[in-house]
């Protein structure tokens, strides 16, 4: 508990960018508690596990999903998490990218979030925040290299 405690103070936060690729690239978005806007699977790491642990812990409870989990994170960003006070904790936000391999019929979150997998340039859209969106932006560059080499093919 007392490190559960300390993440929050300093706002450290970890989250998963659940993707497929069926047969184009997919991201699992959810819809955050309180103001049902589309984010990605996040939460306050918990001790005995590593930060990509509880990236896809996170990933498991609110969305039903299980996969293989990259070791570092693909991004981080930052953002101001609303209190119930009204006050805001400035946050970090360390991504990990988690290949989805098996999707549950039920989870602990299932009747809280709705859930959509919708194609990587719709989820950069509908996604709020700025940094996440910037950190999807940057894993369709890293993860599509074959739309860039077919460009660049019908250039030459």
């Amino acid at each position: 508990m007392k490190g559960e405690a300390l993440f929050r103070v300093h706002g450290k936060q970890v989250a998963a960018l659940c993707w497929r690729a069926r047969p184009v690239l997919e991201v699992l978005l959810i819809t955050s508690l309180n103001s049902k806007r589309w984010i990605l699977p996040k939460g306050w790491p918990e001790e005995g596990l590593t930060l990509a642990e509880n990236a896809a812990r996170e990933a498991f409870e609110e969305a039903g999903v299980h996969g293989k989990i990259t070791d570092k994170p693909v991004g981080t960003y930052h953002y101001l998490k609303e209190k119930k006070d009204g006050s805001g904790l400035p946050c970090s936000v360390d991504v990990f990218a988690l290949a989805v391999t098996k999707q549950l019929h039920d989870w602990p979150e299932k009747n809280l979030r709705t859930l959509a997998w919708v194609p990587l340039d719709q989820a950069i859209k509908r996604v709020g925040e700025l940094g996440a969106r910037q950190v999807l932006k940057d894993f369709r560059k890293s993860h599509m290299p074959q739309k860039r080499s077919l460009a660049v093919q019908r250039q030459a």
